[in-house]
Order: C-alpha cells, then structure tokens, then sequence
C-alpha cells in the first residue's frame, strides 16, 4: 500500500507543477477571448464549435506558458529561482516536449471542429508566434506587440472558424491588442521593480474609447465600462505606488480584465446576454489566481 500512496502523492504534485506552469488561473480570459471573437464574427454560435473551440484555444495558450518557462529558465534562476524548472521540480526537457505537444493538439482540434482552411491557417499562425514570442520576448522591445498578436489571433481564428474576418472582429481585436501591449508592457517591469515610463500604459484605454458610446446606450456596456475603467485606475496606482507586492497585483488585476475587454466588445455588438457571460471571467481569473499565481 505504501507504493501506491508515494505514486499518488508523486502525480499530485507533478499535477499542481503543470498548473502553475501552464498559468492556468488566466484560462477564463482566454475562453472570454473565443466568445468575443465567435460573437463578433457573427457567425454560428453552436456550443459543439465553441466549446471545441475553447479546448483549442486553451491548449495553445498553456502550450505557450510551457514553453515560456523553458525558455526563460536560465533567467529565472536569476530572478525568479522558485520556478518550477530552476527549483529543479521539473526538467526542461519535459516542459519542452509538453509544451510543443500541446500546441499541435491545439491546431489539431481547430481543425477537427471546422474545416474552414482560414481557421487552420490562423491557429498555426497563432502558434507560431507563441514560439517566436516565448523564444525572444526577454530584452526585445517589440515583445510586449507579439504578445498581443497572440491574443489577436485567438480572435482571429475563432471568428474565421465560425464565419468571416468581419469590421467588428478587425476593430475588436485592435482595441484588445492595445490593451495587451499596455499590459505586457507593465508585466515587463516586475523583474525591475519600478515602472520606468507611463505612456504606455496609455494603451489600456483604447477599449474603454471604443466601448463608451455602447456604454451611453446599453446597461450591460456601462457595468462593464464601469469594471473595466475601475479596473485599470486601480492597477496604474498600484504600479505607481511603493508597496513590495505592487507589480504582481496590477499585473494580475490587468490580466483579469481582458475578459472585460471582451465584455465590452460583445455589447457594444449587441449581444448584451453574451457579455454577462464574458464578464463572469473577471471574477473567475481572480478568484483562481489565489490558487495558481497567473505570471
């Protein structure tokens, strides 16, 4: 009996390793992310298709993270030697396997879920600049710009899987590329431990410009304008603040509200029922971000 407890013990912890290398807590931003792009396509919105959707989407993104540690490994042993791959709980040759693994299965069920050769095209777009992304972002200017390239293929690719790269999936997926920009801009920081220029968090407005006429004119878009714009005043202070835990608080507060971002681009299409489901990745991020940290 003893064997069996020490493997059982053994697979819990390599599971709660996987967690918290695949970031899984920002999982709910990502499948808010496939709901916007699905709604503002216009196009079928089937449960099949967007579930199998959101499996896809939620396999390149933790493929991503995988492959963001791997490839961060020797920095994290300098800054951040509690990592899973530098605490030496996991090897990174596994990572590695794991997290390329994932992002074939990912484009594989894009392409099981609709045979729109657009949709295929996108997510093996998407995961090439993952890759790209994770293999060059640390000291590269343009990395917090293919971050959000990422997440705008995510859009991107649910839209061409249910329907056509329409004007509210372009100017939807612009306005969450400037928010990410502003975003992974201040998740650049934490390493520094000060903010070294604020302009660019100017970027995380852009949502809240597009959105405010929708917000002028509908209940659901004013509660979420109203979340969003909360949001982002109360992550800018933090970073501008001085106490030790300010980066990682707005960051995590930041990454939450892309599932905001998202709210407020679906009912400023008019689908309000649609944005209260997205809205629910807002708390839901939080909330599991208090069980696997989220950078």
């Amino acid at each position: 009996m003893i064997a069996p407890a020490h493997a059982a013990i053994a697979r819990s912890g390599r599971a709660t390793i996987y967690l918290r290398l695949g970031r899984v807590s920002n999982l709910p931003t990502v499948w808010t992310n496939v709901l916007a792009g699905v709604v503002l396509a216009g196009g079928s919105r089937r449960a099949g298709t967007v579930a199998l959707l959101t499996v896809a989407a939620s396999l390149l993104y933790v493929g991503g993270m995988f492959l963001n540690d791997a490839f961060d490994r020797a920095i994290d042993a300098r800054e951040r030697p509690e990592r899973p791959i530098p605490s030496g709980a996991i090897g990174a040759g596994e990572v590695f396997a794991v997290g390329y693994a994932l992002l074939g299965v990912g484009i594989l069920v894009v392409a099981a879920c609709t045979a729109r050769p657009g949709a295929i095209v996108a997510a093996s777009a998407l995961a090439t600049t993952i890759v790209i992304y994770d293999a060059w972002h640390k000291q590269n200017p343009a990395g917090p710009v293919l971050m959000g390239v990422c997440r705008m293929l995510v859009y991107v690719t649910a839209a061409l899987a249910v329907g056509s790269l329409s004007r509210p999936v372009v100017i939807g997926a612009v306005c969450l590329f400037a928010y990410l920009i502003g975003l992974t801009y201040a998740a650049k920081q934490e390493t520094l431990a000060r903010l070294r220029s604020v302009w660019p968090l100017a970027l995380l407005v852009v949502p809240l410009l597009h959105g405010l006429p929708a917000a002028t004119h509908g209940v659901v878009a004013a509660i979420v304008f109203l979340a969003l714009l909360g949001t982002i005043v109360a992550a800018v202070r933090l970073l501008r603040g001085a106490t030790p835990d300010r980066f990682p608080r707005a960051i995590a507060a930041l990454i939450a509200g892309i599932s905001l971002v998202d709210a407020l681009g679906i009912a400023g299409a008019g689908a309000p029922a649609a944005a209260l489901v997205a809205t629910l990745g807002w708390p839901a991020t939080l909330s599991l971000q208090r069980w696997v940290r989220g950078t």
